[in-house]
């Protein structure tokens, strides 16, 4: 595979030599392409000798070189673009499509997928402008890996650290090679939802997102074309995955409808209330105010079961969080809400389902016999479950998707 890799001009540009030398190590022809800042933080000799190849700059701009087109001829030569690290003001040209420089402009004539790092202070990160450039991107197909919490440049810990070169060369690696779910389009929906009392205080639980997350991922790791809805939760967007958060069930119920319209698959892993306070105070209930009581609550709209209707050719899947009877509950939850699979486990048991690593789960099919999985990482419960999504749609025939 050839790959370019565009380099920005961040203390993260440092790790752009191990990245070119575990790309070289799988067997991958690499050019780089540093801007004209990266090259204060890594040396173009060790750019050049580490990837046996010429770097692409600004160079052949200067006179005396011909007038040929190299970023074109770059663009061609090219099977995938990667960016890393990507500045925050690299992610907005490339987002905006400003050709500046050699790196920008190559990267508009490059055909092939975009593998793009992020590195840059959480603070910059959390600004809406960046988030809004990163999440154009993501809708036009640009896998985005990171960024990771940890230590920053400045001494702080935060979001922001360019994720780990071995993480990046995963993707780039996966960007070309077909999956299972390649041209599949798959819905999932995670964490908690959060349902207002007043501006302060809401009725939740305890989901941290995570079974969500892993499902996400590893759709996304199949070719699938992916979007996740996500509660509130502290965890990052997993690569090639387009993310969409929403804080309570009545967003998250819109959101959901409008994704799966045209879904092969919807995967509801979130954690959804089932209630909601009937009447949300405008201020803050005050501490020597006499609290409601009791508080009147309303009921949510049941989204996996009006998916039937809002999706009726897509493969979907709910999950069941049970303290009582697992199989009975599973299997009525089964049929009333209209799934192909449901996915229990039993949230009592220590060590297990919210706020934890590991889950222990049963998968009830509508055809075939239960499938118990005993205690292992999410990750591991999610390759597991996407097996079964995968023979699942494989058998129902090519997407409905793929010629739209």
């Amino acid at each position: 595979m050839r790959v370019l890799l565009g380099i920005g001009g961040g203390i993260a540009a440092y790790k752009a030599a191990e990245l070119v030398r575990l790309l070289r190590g799988d067997g991958h022809e690499v050019c780089c392409c540093p801007t004209r800042h990266a090259t204060a933080f890594v040396a173009p000799l060790t750019l050049e000798v580490l990837s046996g190849r010429p770097l692409l700059t600004e160079a052949y701009l200067e006179p005396g070189t011909g007038g040929r087109e190299e970023h074109i001829d770059a663009a061609a030569w090219t099977e995938v673009l990667c960016v890393a690290p990507a500045t925050a003001d690299l992610l907005a040209r490339l987002s905006l499509g400003i050709a500046g420089d050699v790196l920008t402009t190559t990267a508009l004539a490059v055909a092939g997928p975009w593998i793009v790092a992020p590195a840059m202070h959480g603070r910059m990160w959390a600004q809406p402008q960046v988030q809004e450039h990163v999440e154009r991107l993501r809708t036009r197909g640009v896998r985005i890996v990171g960024p990771e919490y940890g230590a920053l440049a400045s001494g702080e810990s935060g979001w922001g650290r360019m994720a780990e070169p071995t993480k990046i060369v995963a993707e780039i690696t996966a960007a070309l090679r077909p999956g299972p779910l390649q041209d599949r389009r798959i819905v999932v929906t995670a964490g908690p939802t959060y349902e207002p009392i007043d501006p302060v205080r809401f009725l939740g639980n305890r989901s941290s997102g995570r079974m969500g997350f892993a499902i996400a991922a590893e759709a996304a790791g199949r070719g699938a074309a992916v979007t996740l809805i996500a509660g509130p939760v502290a965890l990052p967007t997993p690569g090639g995955v387009r993310r969409l958060d929403v804080e309570t069930a009545a967003e998250m119920r819109q959101a959901t409808l409008a994704a799966a319209a045209d879904a092969d698959a919807v995967v509801m892993a979130a954690a959804v209330a089932d209630f909601r306070p009937a009447a949300v105070a405008p201020v803050k209930i005050k501490k020597g105010e006499a609290p409601p009581a009791p508080l009147a609550l309303a009921r949510n709209p049941d989204i996996l079961t009006e998916l039937a209707t809002a999706a009726p050719g897509a493969l979907r899947v709910g999950f069941a969080a049970e303290t009582g009877d697992l199989a009975r509950e599973a299997l009525a939850k089964l049929e009333r809400k209209g799934c192909d699979l449901i996915v229990a486990n039993d949230v009592s048991a220590e060590g297990i389902g919210f706020a934890s690593p590991d889950n222990e789960v049963t998968i009830f099919r509508r055809r075939g016999e239960p499938l118990f999985l005993s205690r292992r990482p999410k990750e591991e419960i999610a390759r597991t479950l996407l097996d079964l999504v995968t023979q699942e749609l494989a058998e129902r025939g090519p997407s409905p998707a793929a010629g739209r």
